[in-house]
């Protein structure tokens, strides 16, 4: 594309051309909006008509996720709210988090909490978890989120710059000053006249819809709090003059800029030091100033200086020195910290860490931490444990948008996350209910003398569900594997062997197990879901043979003639000999015996599909051979036993095979490819594999 805007002169400078289209790229009336500077009087004027410019921190946040909107989902017999903004709105879903809605719900009532004033806001978010269970992730979008918002017209936000002498002075208004915190204007407002200033702004902040109430807390940093009182002290105590010298400025929130986000890191415990999070002196300035006490000789660059008005996330947040946690009790009960050689300055952040299980287990056990638990609200992030779910995690990455050059065939990514979700499910107390029932209980899936009480019931006895179990990451790892394997390099296709191989021999050297007990039930896990996986294929080269629509409506019509006459007691005319015969019980029978209804419930049966054909009647729709679930299986069942034969899938294990079955083969490869995703190569493969199970007789029914 650039050779269209490019052309190169004598002196090969890049064209006008190429200029005037990055211009046109570029909305420079959006960006003057975005970098709005007034005088003070005109941030009054500015926050008085939408005074939600001066929300707090934790307000900010909660108004950013639900300006992404949200539904409410019923999932066994609880309502669930699903917020947009986790689905990563930002980057197409590049972060997007999948199966956590009641966890993220959790998260966002403590924010809806804490921007109601509450109490949430003295407290520190700490999100607890396995490795892998999207901690960082839920930090990463909060961060870009907020981010994206502060560029909108809704999260617009506010601060100031004094306009001074070179020295910082009140003398002169010619060099700038930026608040080093980003603070909000209305607190340089004495303390005094705050009060109807807030109450004129909260009446119209409540006319406007906002939640909860408008406050203005703390001080001014004390560098501006010098600034203020030397400028006050130059005007002999008129605070109207001094403001003259104030410069209200848009600010963007940006991790990279250091501007509303911060982010600490542990590092080396013996090279920890709290001027890391309140800032250091700037030692370079003391001979300017005279004293490294003066506000002016200081850097109010720590994490937590530079996340005021925004967020500051702590990574590992339990693996810092206790001297550090010290700090972060202050920060959040009181919103205060106290830099080197200075009284406490006012913070207004929401502190976020994230820890794993061992780290919070040892803060449990440690009795001098009590004040931090006591100031810790815990929100858990379990692995998911919902197959669909999990599913949808493993195409994001390996999706055909990102894997273009190997075919990855039909349930090759759903069994590696079937295995993934079996391994974090405890074993259910309900007597003849097997693991693998229990996580299609979770995915929505009926079985049969299970209702959603069951589901309850199962939940509530297994609350540290997801807490363990295999990391997505592993299945990513051995997936990624798959995929650059010589054998998926010279097939271009991987299959779902393949992937199941790799999981398997990867847990001999996983450096996170070392019970042998576990990876023996994790390899026990994998002949779970290989069995399972050997059902699902059956049953797509099943309905591959008996795809034929055709033959379908045929059975289906003699089935429902057949019932008919047997339910209002007739007879049925035969269609060769014209002779009529009593219902034809055999034809009956061998379809219902496909879908397990025993000989005494087939009156039930069969009286339930003739009021269920005179109820669509009545309603003005058809009946089709395919309007009715249960029915429609069990003629595809039936159609494949008629058919099998005919076909003669076994003799695909033969190396002769004749023209005439190799023809019929050929039109269940192309269903295959055409209806459920295979390539040429995964169709032959599953083709191969299904008739070597019916070549052993080890199917159902054999």
């Amino acid at each position: 594309m650039i050779n269209d805007y490019t052309s190169t002169s004598g002196n090969g400078r890049i064209s006008d051309r190429l200029l005037t289209f990055v211009e046109s790229q570029l909305d420079r009336e959006r960006y003057q909006e975005q970098h709005w500077e007034g005088g003070y009087a005109e941030y009054l004027d500015l926050v008085q008509a939408n005074p939600a410019v001066m929300r707090n921190a934790y307000q900010r946040i909660y108004d950013m996720i639900l300006s992404h909107g949200w539904e409410k989902i019923r999932r066994f017999k609880q309502d669930i709210i699903r917020y947009h903004f986790f689905s990563d709105p930002f980057e197409e879903g590049a972060d997007g988090i999948f199966g956590l809605d009641n966890p993220l719900m959790r998260l966002v009532d403590v924010f809806r909490s804490a921007a109601e004033g509450y109490g949430t806001d003295k407290r520190i978010l700490l999100l607890h978890g396995p490795v892998g269970s999207s901690k960082s992730t839920v930090a990463r979008l909060l961060k870009k989120g907020l981010e994206r918002y502060s560029r909108t017209d809704a999260g617009a936000l506010y601060s100031y710059t004094w306009l001074l002498d070179e020295h910082a002075g009140p003398t002169g208004m010619g060099c700038e000053f930026p608040c080093p915190m980003h603070e909000e204007p209305l607190l340089l407002i004495p303390a005094e006249a705050r009060e109807p200033v807030l109450e004129t702004l909260n009446q119209t902040y409540a006319e406007m819809g906002g939640r909860g109430k408008l406050l203005l807390k703390g001080e001014l940093n004390p560098f501006c709090r010098k600034v203020l009182s030397d400028l006050l002290r130059h005007y002999d105590g008129d605070w109207s003059q001094a403001m003259r010298h104030v410069r209200v400025r848009r600010i963007i929130l940006s991790e990279k800029d250091r501007v509303g986000i911060g982010t600490f890191q542990p590092k080396d415990e013996k090279n920890q030091d709290s001027t890391e999070l309140t800032g250091d002196i700037n030692y370079r300035k003391i001979a300017l100033y005279g004293s490294d006490s003066d506000p002016r000789a200081f850097n109010f660059d720590g994490e937590l200086n530079v996340g005021n008005r925004g967020i500051c996330e702590f990574i590992e947040v339990l693996k810092l020195d206790v001297a550090f946690l010290y700090d972060l009790l202050g920060a959040t009960q009181e919103h205060m910290i106290k830099p080197k050689k200075f009284a406490q300055t006012s913070i207004d952040e929401v502190i976020l860490g994230h820890t794993n299980e061992p780290e919070y287990k040892r803060l449990q056990s440690n009795e001098l931490m009590e004040a931090f638990r006591d100031r810790t609200i815990k929100i858990d992030i379990p692995y998911n444990t919902r197959l669909d779910d999990e599913v949808r995690i493993y195409q994001r990455d390996f999706g055909p948008r990102r894997v273009t050059n190997v075919h990855i065939a039909p349930h090759t990514l759903e069994v590696a996350a079937m295995w993934a979700v079996l391994t974090r499910l405890e074993e259910p107390k309900k007597q003849g209910l097997t693991l693998l029932q229990k996580m299609k209980l979770y995915n929505g899936k009926a079985i049969p003398g299970c209702t959603e009480d069951t589901v309850k019931e199962l939940r509530e006895e297994a609350p540290r569900e997801g807490m363990g179990g295999i990391s997505p990451r592993y299945v990513q790892d051995k997936v990624s594997n798959a995929l650059v394997s010589p054998q998926a390099i010279e097939e271009r296709t991987v299959s779902p062997f393949m992937v199941m191989n790799e999981l398997e021999s990867g847990l001999s050297h996983h450096s996170l197990i070392s019970d042998e007990d576990v990876k023996r039930r994790y390899r026990e896990l994998l002949a779970v879901v290989l069995d399972e996986y050997e059902d699902i294929i059956k049953g797509e080269v099943q309905r591959a043979i008996s795809a034929d629509e055709d033959a379908i409506k045929r059975l289906c019509q003699n089935y429902i003639e057949n019932v008919r006459a047997y339910t209002q007691k007739e007879r049925v005319v035969n269609r060769y000999t014209g002779k009529e015969e009593g219902p034809d019980e055999r034809l009956m029978r061998s379809i219902e015996e496909k879908i397990d209804i025993p000989e005494t419930r087939k009156d039930d049966f069969r009286q339930e599909i003739m009021n269920y054909i005179g109820a669509l009647s009545l309603d003005g729709r058809k009946f089709e051979y395919n309007t009715n679930a249960r029915l429609y299986k069990a003629l595809e069942l039936k159609l494949f036993e008629d058919s099998r034969d005919t076909i003669k899938l076994k003799n695909l294990v033969s190396s002769v095979v004749d023209d005439a079955t190799q023809a019929k083969i050929d039109v269940v490869k192309q269903r295959l490819i055409r209806n459920f995703g295979y390539n040429e190569s995964s169709a032959t493969d599953v083709l191969n594999y299904v008739a070597s199970i019916f070549a052993r007789g080890d199917h159902k029914g054999e």
